[in-house]
């Protein structure tokens, strides 16, 4: 099989449990392969031990709970310890713990690796890989994949089982009791959060972060780990996985409620009045937080947000750079800014992923979390929710996203010239103006016979397909808006309109 296609952008990932009809690609054998790749990229590309040295390398590797995890991480520690690789195998973590494994001084490693898919289902799993200087970029998963194939180094390395999630913890609980500018050992006192992991690997928060800091858990679900996730995704971009710890915080009139992704790269809330805060609202309030402490700073978001967001981040003084989905996208444009002097203090994409500059330019679910608790004790004070903060943000009447599969052979190409047409069309539809500050796809605003609001039109970063989002402020223009945009469709042999023909005759 072909390595690069286990390629996803700044990842790999595949398939690592046979599934119905879906057949393994990611199997022990290729992870091993793949962990020869890697010692050529930290060796020849990264210069992390010059040649003449004899020191081995030293890579820690962590999991999430996929059932898939143990045999995966197996073959990595069996190839490494072959090319004489120092490992520290970690066991179960989270891939903001792993980078974290890079600059802690009491582990030191040149490179970490988590073993994680994400939300997806159990039968996928992939690797994630960080060395100290941040995560891998796409072309260094390519030049890994590249080289998994090359002799592997002959001499024997070493194995050394330990664990990140007490250290992780106490230096965010010390964050947290820093951002709250107090030395009081439990902060928290008198505070009920809940803490939904999903059955993911995130349930070691409520219990070393929220209790340590004197928070009552009390109501906490599915946090043992179970790579089966047999109570719902854990997905905080998901209705469902919201749905629950929504009424997990209602039941137990909780004072907020917390929810992760499977590795905690990803989170979001619930506040005490029920209101749920992911998506646009997450990145409303972060914003809110981010230009208290850094006013005027921009703040870098994926290309499918809210008009309502552009214009709640420039009421509170910040300016929002809409840019290319796709979290190592939008992270690696907050350093671009910052770089030319742009005060940038937080990239974030509508699915969770949010990276501050003063934590690494790391998407870390957990540090969210920690930013959000920091004002607590003040919104109490108030007598406030984290709803409060963000009243002022006007929501959308009505939301869509439908997703067309490209049946072209040659997807991309096909895609981006359905999308140069757009840009045609829209210019002789009266109503409609394309947005000119969007980097991905094209975004157009509606006006007149359309309502009040804007589509996109972008490539699905990872699978063959156009996603379609629209947006109004007037109700029931959706429907027209899907209506002209149908007969430009129709044109186009090659797209699976299924979807969108059954919206239009419900």
């Amino acid at each position: 099989m072909d390595l690069k296609a286990l390629q996803n952008g700044s990842d790999i990932r595949g398939i690592a449990v046979e599934h119905e009809e879906k057949t393994a690609n990611l199997t022990p054998a290729q992870v091993g392969k793949i962990a020869v790749g890697m010692v050529h990229w930290l060796r020849d590309e990264k210069n992390l031990v010059e040649k003449h040295q004899s020191r081995k390398l030293k890579i820690g590797i962590g999991h999430d709970s996929r059932i898939s995890a143990d045999s995966l991480k197996q073959a990595l520690i069996d190839s490494f310890v072959e090319q004489n690789v120092e490992v520290l195998d970690f066991g179960l973590a989270t891939t903001p713990a792993m980078f974290m494994a890079t600059q802690f001084p009491q582990y030191d490693c040149d490179a970490t690796i988590m073993i994680t898919a994400s939300h997806l289902p159990y039968y996928f799993n992939g690797l994630k890989l960080f060395t100290k200087s941040g995560g891998a970029e796409k072309a260094d998963i390519a030049y890994i994949l590249e080289h998994a194939e090359r002799p592997a180094l002959k001499a024997k390395g070493s194995v050394t089982k330990t664990s990140i999630l007490e250290d992780y913890s106490a230096d965010l609980t010390d964050k947290i009791r820093k951002g709250m500018k107090t030395t009081e050992e439990k902060p928290l006192k008198g505070f009920h959060i809940i803490v939904d992991a999903g059955n993911g690997a995130g349930g070691f928060f409520a219990e070393k972060v929220l209790e340590k800091l004197g928070a009552d858990i009390t109501g906490s679900q599915f946090l043992e780990p179970d790579g089966m996730f047999p109570n719902h995704i854990p997905n905080p971009d998901n209705k469902e996985a919201m749905a629950s710890i929504q009424q997990a915080v209602l039941k137990n009139r909780a004072d907020l409620g917390v929810i992760f992704d499977t590795d905690v790269d990803r989170s979001a809330v619930v506040d005490a009045s029920g209101e749920v805060i992911n998506r646009n609202n997450l990145i409303a309030v972060l914003a809110t937080i981010v230009l208290a402490e850094y006013p005027g700073s921009s703040i870098v978001t994926n290309s499918p947000t809210s008009s309502h967001l552009k214009e709640f981040i420039e009421s509170k003084g910040g300016k929002q750079v809409r840019y290319i989905s796709g979290y190592r996208n939008v992270i690696n444009k907050m350093i671009e800014l910052n770089e030319e002097d742009i005060d940038t203090q937080l990239a974030i994409e509508t699915s969770g992923h949010a990276a501050f500059k003063e934590n690494y330019y790391l998407d870390d679910g957990a540090y969210v979390i920690a930013k959000i608790l920091m004002l607590l004790p003040k919104l109490k004070k108030e007598n406030a929710t984290l709803g409060d903060l963000i009243s002022s943000l006007k929501q959308p009447t009505e939301t869509q996203e439908l997703r067309f599969e490209i049946l072209a052979e040659k997807v991309r190409d096909y895609g981006e010239q359905v999308i140069r047409d757009l840009s045609g069309f829209v210019l002789s539809q009266r109503g409609m103006k394309v947005d000119s500050e969007n980097h991905e796809g094209i975004r157009v605003n509606v006006y007149e016979d359309y309502g009040s609001g804007w589509f996109l039109l972008r490539m699905s970063l990872h699978e063959p397909l156009l996603v379609l989002q629209v947006e109004n402020d007037r109700s029931g223009m959706n429907q027209n808006v899907l209506e002209v945009l149908s007969g430009f469709f129709e044109g186009y042999k090659q797209l699976d309109l299924a979807k969108l023909n059954e919206v239009l005759n419900k």
